[in-house]
Formats: C-alpha cells, sequence, structure tokens
C-alpha cells in the first residue's frame, strides 16, 4: 500500500486548525510514530507534503521531511510550489532539488495561499513540472485553516490549468470535497488530472467510531461513491489518509468501502506508483 498524502513536518500556513506537536518535534519520535502507523494500517510508502517558507537552500521546503525519510526509507517528500516566490535565484534553487530526483511531485496549497490554480505565480512551476515529469498536488475544496479563502480552491478551477498545461499530471487532492461533483467532471473531462482521497474526514480513532456508529461514515462513502462512479475511472484515484489528521488504520477502512474490491490494489497502490513512479 501507498499512501500518498500526509505529513510528516508543520505545513506552516497562516491559520491552520491545531496540528500536533509531534509535526513541530525532532524526526526520531516522528520517525517511530509513522513507522507505527503505516505498519498498522499495512502500508509500506508514504509520500510527505513539505511546508511553506523553506530557507534558500530549501525552496521547496523538503530538507526536514528528508531528515524524516533517512530514519524511515519508505518515506519520501513533496515539494510545495509558493506563487509569491518566483525570482529567478529562488527557481534556480527549486530546479536544483528536482534534479536531485528526491522530490516526487509538487504541492500548491489553494485557498490557504489566495491564488488560484491559474495564478502567474503557478506558470514557472508548472514548467518545471512537466520537465521533470513530475505530478502537481492541488489543494482543493475546504480549507483546515480560520483564515483561508476556499474560492480559490474550487476544482473547477482546475479544469483551467488541466487543459492549458497538458504535459502535467495534476491531482485533486481532497477530491474537491464538498464540491465532489464538480471535481468529478473536471476529472472525467481531463485525461492528465487525477484525485486523492485524503482528508475527507478528520480526527481521531474515537471519532471515526462516533461517526460510523451515527451512520455519518458510510452517508459520506455513499456521496464520495457517486462521484467515484460519474468519472468511470477508478484507475484515477489515490489512497492518502492527511495523517496526522486522520488514523491510517481507520482510513484505510474508510477508503476501501468506496471501491469493489476488485479495484482495490490500483487505488491503494498501483496508480500512485505509476503517477510518482514509486
Amino acid at each position: 500500500m501507498i499512501d500518498m498524502h500526509i505529513h510528516a513536518v508543520n505545513p506552516q500556513l497562516s491559520g491552520v486548525l491545531a496540528l500536533p506537536a509531534l509535526l513541530d518535534g525532532p524526526p526520531g519520535p516522528t520517525a517511530a510514530a509513522l513507522k507505527q502507523q503505516l505498519a498498522e494500517s499495512g502500508a509500506e510508502v508514504a509520500l510527505g507534503m513539505g511546508h511553506m517558507g523553506g530557507g534558500a537552500g530549501d525552496p521547496l521546503g523538503i530538507a526536514s521531511t528528508l531528515r524524516i525519510a533517512e530514519l524511515l526509507p519508505g518515506l519520501h517528500s513533496i515539494g510545495v510550489a509558493d506563487p509569491t516566490r518566483i525570482g529567478t535565484e529562488h527557481l534556480q534553487g527549486v530546479e536544483r532539488q528536482l534534479r536531485s530526483g528526491r522530490v516526487k511531485a509538487l504541492k500548491g496549497y489553494l485557498g490557504y495561499l489566495y491564488h488560484g490554480p491559474d495564478s502567474p505565480g503557478y506558470a514557472p512551476y508548472y514548467e518545471l513540472a512537466a520537465r521533470y515529469e513530475i505530478p502537481f498536488i492541488l489543494h482543493t475544496g475546504d480549507n483546515y485553516s480560520t483564515v483561508a479563502k476556499v474560492k480559490y480552491a474550487h476544482p473547477l478551477l482546475v479544469d483551467e490549468v488541466a487543459v492549458d498545461y497538458r504535459r502535467v499530471n495534476f491531482v485533486m487532492a481532497h477530491f474537491g470535497n464538498p464540491w465532489i461533483t464538480d471535481a468529478a467532471a473536471v476529472l472525467y473531462k481531463n485525461e492528465n488530472v487525477w484525485a486523492d482521497l485524503s482528508g475527507l474526514l478528520v480526527g481521531d480513532e474515537g471519532y471515526f467510531a462516533g461517526v460510523s456508529a451515527r451512520g455519518v461514515l458510510q452517508r459520506t462513502v455513499q456521496r464520495i461513491k457517486q462521484g467515484i462512479e460519474f468519472t468511470g475511472r477508478p484507475d484515477k484515484f489515490l489512497y492518502g489518509t492527511d495523517w496526522p489528521l486522520a488514523p491510517m488504520r481507520a482510513y484505510r477502512d474508510f477508503v476501501r468501502e468506496m471501491f469493489p474490491e476488485e479495484f482495490h490494489q490500483a487505488v491503494f497502490h498501483d496508480n500512485a506508483k505509476a503517477l510518482f513512479k514509486l
């Protein structure tokens, strides 16, 4: 199994709601906690999102994730594309990190930053993603922040760049939730668009048990399944948890309910392996 959407470090985004202190701590405890979660869920590989504000030597904010990866070889890094930082020196630094081969994708934090996917600030990052043949993940849907502006994260906006940048493979993080139908339409029409299923429910083990008992989990599964069925493309969906915002084992079971068993191998492993060249 591949969990292609986790946070091993604090993303350093404005207004984000309370995050576990683990994300601000030394790499050892984080690696140990992540190793346990991966083992409990059956995942062997995870892709960790970088953080905003990386220094001159770390323009994609991946250095702290890579330090954890030294203790947990199954962890890979995803760099953060900052549309406000497009100077020549910064982009040269980005390209140096991409040439290292240690960046599996780029990430745009739509909504957390007041830039839609068609912002000119993202254009040089799309060009680099195409050049180095790595996917570009875009946060879509609701935001985990008090100051984010969700209009920038609507999944219909992804259609704009999917059409204009055909050489880039885009991933709509969180399947555009709660705009599932809109996200499904974007995925259906664009061959270069995928969706991950992370962060659709957020909480600890007790929360997942509670929403299951109240039928909320099952109703959420049915709502997501409608979007999946509209696309007719189980090969375009990727398993992710958004850990530590959700426990991996409970979230794995949640996502399993969205697909017939015949598609589990693709959703939980094969689709991500091919897309991220793992």
